[in-house]
């Protein structure tokens, strides 16, 4: 329903006049301390990145669906250019090789409180609660430029521009055009 609901938007903004379209996948869910803190799974479904696999498994269905419906549209909207970005693979490949790219601690929250991720979604960040009877700020890590996810469901500043720089050239996408040519009028 979510994919057909989709493409039937696609088409209104098509027959509004557009033609041009940057499509973006999920990301992978699994790596979210969003999803995975409050919603555990067993250690046999864990990756070797830390992520939970069957969250994961539900992003890649997802984006094997976009993909289809992508294929359709272009079928169907002859004059559209219909670009499809992969940010689960840049995403993943962030998270999986974090140390190589220059950052740590890939899972754990930035801005967050309490736990082996740091998180805890009864005090986000930027919030004051009280737990065990003491007052609690949730503000910053020490250095977010070193840290991939920010509250448990964002990235930091520093990953959506390593993300970024690696989506700007159209490796990750099909057709692999650059995102200014996509973007070209």
């Amino acid at each position: 329903m979510i994919i057909s609901n989709f493409s039937a938007n696609v088409k209104s903004l098509y027959e509004e006049g557009g033609r041009s379209f940057w499509i973006h996948n999920t990301g992978p869910i699994g790596c979210l301390p969003y999803t995975f803190v409050p919603f555990p799974v067993a250690s046999s479904q864990i990756d070797s990145a830390g992520c939970a696999i069957p969250y994961n498994d539900v992003s890649q269905y997802f984006n094997k669906k976009l993909k289809e419906a992508v294929v359709l549209l272009r079928k169907d909207l002859p004059l559209a250019a219909i670009t499809y970005v992969d940010l689960y693979s840049i995403k993943y490949t962030l998270i999986s090789q974090a140390s190589k790219f220059g950052f740590e601690k890939p899972l754990v929250v930035c801005c967050g409180y309490g736990g082996q991720y740091n998180f805890n979604s009864q005090i986000r960040c930027g919030g004051t609660r009280e737990i065990n009877d003491t007052k609690v700020f949730v503000g910053s890590c020490q250095d977010p430029s070193k840290r991939i996810n920010w509250d448990g469901v964002h990235y930091t500043e520093a990953a959506n521009k390593w993300i970024y720089d690696q989506l700007v050239n159209g490796k990750f996408s099909d057709p692999p055009i650059s995102l200014n040519m996509a973007c070209h009028k």
